[in-house]
């Protein structure tokens, strides 16, 4: 049975599975492993943004209520800022993550330029690389514009 790129969402992948160079870049294998690694990413922040919310919550209601001292106090609202600091933090990684996802729902689009698909530099349109991919499924562009980007901010 030949596997369409269009199943990559319910292809069944071995569990030691791994992308190789000897597969065809973004073959539906691959678009299946990045799917599941971006997917599970997106699940684990929503998961801990619901935990972040209530322990905000939990630090209001505790300073609402006059316990503990001026200490306590403080201490109550370092953790509300950090707590906060994080819940925005992962609502900026939760914006990267959808956007790879859409780049990845391109790859079934012939039509798109490589620019606007999972895996392809937004700059270029050049393959950003396996092993790039690999180590940061959210990467947008080579290594090389990667870092001409960087030197240009700085």
């Amino acid at each position: 049975m030949s596997t369409t790129i269009e199943d990559y969402k319910t292809i069944e992948l071995p569990s030691n599975y791994k992308p190789k160079r000897s597969e065809p870049y973004m073959c539906p294998m691959q678009l299946a492993y990045f799917y599941r690694i971006l997917t599970a990413q997106k699940e684990e922040i929503l998961n801990k943004k619901d935990s972040v919310l209530n322990a905000v919550r939990l630090a209001e209601k505790t300073a609402t209520f006059g316990v503990g001292d001026e200490s306590d106090n403080a201490t109550f609202n370092q953790d509300i800022t950090m707590d906060l600091r994080m819940s925005d933090r992962n609502d900026k990684l939760l914006q990267k993550i959808d956007i790879a996802l859409t780049r990845l729902e391109n790859c079934l689009n012939k039509n798109l330029d490589d620019d606007k698909k999972f895996g392809y530099s937004i700059v270029s349109g050049e393959e950003i690389g396996l092993q790039r991919m690999m180590a940061r499924p959210l990467a947008t562009m080579t290594v090389e514009e990667q870092e001409e980007y960087e030197a240009r901010k700085n």
